[in-house]
């Protein structure tokens, strides 16, 4: 309690204006806090603040779509939202558990039409409840399904993907900037080493020889320099961090670039192995 709305204050001092967040983080009313705090302080206006949420699995039944956006927007007390994601292309039973099981512990899954979802997410554009639309964790195919959808009225402006050195995306990128769609990866930096989610069978990132020796020249970190390559690749990242320090350091990655030799060794470094593997 607290230190998300610390963490997010100090990241609009520090400049940044992207804040991704989600209903399931179970944090949002601290976001929605700090950026109207900040927005009081005369810091910033509403219009510099982007802000993306997520529909959660439980969510993906067309009728429930705008009652769970509006849900969000009560909760940040926010009149509109920037960015609305679908977080998943699978959905759970729809109902009060965000993580139904059965009385053997194994999920419980529910059968989903996502261009449905995506029809009911054009119209929250529409009604002006967010201003762009996308998607997460989605793969080609699951793209094409929305971007072939007949009628389409707005495709995914994002595709919110795991995307970093040892899992750069080569061809997801590839597809997406074919077709204008913008690549936002999570765990930029890697991820913890929470073996309830992570895959811990893959080194930590930011251990990496390349990163950490790149970052010597630079006098950055190998944090910055996992960043910065992802920055200058197009990719837009999403950095999480509690630490004051660390996120300030996070943001300094502006002030230098990658030599094209560079960009090249850490392309190499690509494992394609993901840290999050969503096994659910």
């Amino acid at each position: 309690k607290g230190s998300c709305l610390e963490a997010v204050k100090i990241a609009i001092d520090a400049g940044y204006r992207h804040i991704d967040g989600a209903f399931v983080y179970f944090n949002e009313h601290e976001v929605g806090q700090a950026i109207r705090e900040k927005i009081a302080e005369g810091k910033i206006k509403r219009e510099d603040i982007f802000y993306c949420g997520k529909l959660w699995n439980t969510c993906h039944p067309p009728e429930l779509v705008r009652p769970t956006l509006e849900k969000t927007l009560k909760i940040l007390q926010l009149d509109y939202v920037d960015l609305y994601i679908i977080e998943l292309p699978m959905a759970f039973k729809p109902g009060d558990a965000l993580y139904p099981k059965d009385e053997n512990g194994k999920f419980i899954y529910h059968e989903t039409d996502l261009c449905a979802t995506w029809e009911a997410l054009e119209a929250c554009k529409d009604a002006g409840l967010a201003k762009s639309i996308g998607v997460s964790n989605f793969n080609r195919r699951q793209l094409e399904m929305i971007m072939n959808k007949p009628g389409l009225k707005y495709k995914p402006v994002s595709n919110q993907v795991e995307c970093h050195p040892y899992f750069t995306q080569p061809k997801l990128l590839e597809f997406c900037r074919q077709h204008d769609i913008v690549i936002v990866g999570y765990s930029p930096l890697g991820t913890s080493r929470d073996e309830s989610w992570v895959n811990v069978s893959s080194p930590p990132l930011l251990k990496d020889p390349v990163l950490n020796a790149i970052g010597k020249k630079y006098n950055k970190t190998a944090a910055q320099i996992a960043l910065r390559f992802n920055v200058q690749r197009g990719v837009v990242v999403i950095p999480k961090s509690f630490n004051p320090q660390r996120i300030r350091e996070n943001f300094q990655i502006f002030d230098f670039s990658l030599t094209e030799k560079e960009m090249k060794e850490i392309e190499a470094l690509n494992k394609n192995v993901r840290y999050v593997e969503l096994l659910m």
